[in-house]
């Protein structure tokens, strides 16, 4: 498969779409946060990030969805920080205490290449939102030294359309949260408003510029979309709502992953709501939604 990046390396306009995206972090608003910092001058806003990119680990990973881990796994890069402050974030000492090494834009071009060389399916950019510029300049650096794999966002749905436009023809397979309907579990459990509204949005032009998700001889994402969906206790996910919406919205040929794995951690456990797992119940609850809204791509857990 030839990856749709390398035309827009030969025409210059990745190029362009690199300098676009860094113009934008002199008043920051790589997010619906908006919080306006100028990260060229060393400001930090609701993220955290700086100007370097700093990531956390990057390496080969198998648990991911089948079509994204496939046999040889997906070269995963875990960003530090992130544009949300889920209060019940399992990975929180990367994502809020900003665990992990400033690299500069070489060095990530470099992880990539590496991995790579591991023979990964692809590489996986996890919580790359806000980072999004340093992202472009590294690839803009490792396609004339031969990269070529498929490029996979994965990443809390908090985004912006006019943000995700710069990643056309850029990212192959979009892996999107759709966390919340109601506005206030977004802002308790999240600090995101306006979650409902961004993240819809968002999906909707991450489809519009993937299509749905489309795999190899070998059963491998090469393009498309895999909508992630959280079961919360209490219903504080709107599950059902959502999974009504993507079925009229995005079509049922969309392809979801309901997950089960919800556990209070960091500071669920005192946070009314979110303070406890959830049951089979609830779980069985959300299964049915999906085959009501008739849902039948992607996968359910036990």
């Amino acid at each position: 498969m030839l990856v749709r990046y390398i035309d827009l390396y030969q025409s210059g306009e990745l190029l362009k779409r690199v300098k676009a995206a860094y113009a934008r972090l002199r008043s920051c608003d790589l997010c619906p946060h908006d919080c306006g910092v100028n990260r060229l001058a060393g400001q930090t806003g609701i993220c955290l990030a700086g100007l370097r990119p700093r990531i956390a680990s990057a390496n080969v990973h198998h648990g991911e969805e089948p079509p994204i881990s496939g046999t040889r796994g997906s070269g995963t890069i875990f960003f530090s920080w992130c544009s949300l402050r889920c209060r019940f974030c399992q990975n929180f000492p990367i994502s809020q205490q900003g665990n992990g090494a400033d690299l500069t834009t070489r060095e990530l071009a470099e992880r990539m290449l590496g991995l790579q060389k591991r023979g990964v399916h692809n590489i996986n950019f996890v919580t790359p939102t806000h980072f999004l510029p340093q992202i472009l300049a590294a690839l803009y650096l490792a396609v004339p030294r031969g990269f070529r794999l498929p490029i996979v966002w994965n990443s809390s749905g908090y985004e912006k359309v006019n943000a995700l436009q710069l990643l056309d023809g850029v990212v192959d397979v979009y892996l999107p949260d759709m966390k919340y309907v109601e506005e206030n579990p977004a802002v308790r459990f999240s600090s995101a408003p306006g979650y409902r509204e961004a993240n819809r949005a968002a999906v909707a032009e991450m489809l519009r510029q993937t299509g749905h998700l489309e795999l190899d001889e070998e059963g491998i994402a090469v393009r498309g979309i895999i909508i992630r969906h959280l079961v919360l206790p209490e219903e504080g996910a709107g599950s059902e709502e959502t999974l009504r919406w993507i079925a009229a919205n995005l079509g049922t040929d969309t392809h979801i992953a309901l997950m089960n794995q919800f556990f209070p951690a960091h500071q669920a456990a005192e946070t009314p709501g979110i303070h406890r797992k959830i049951t089979d119940d609830e779980y069985d609850r959300a299964v049915k939604a999906l085959e009501d809204a008739g849902l039948g791509n992607g996968w359910i857990q036990e």
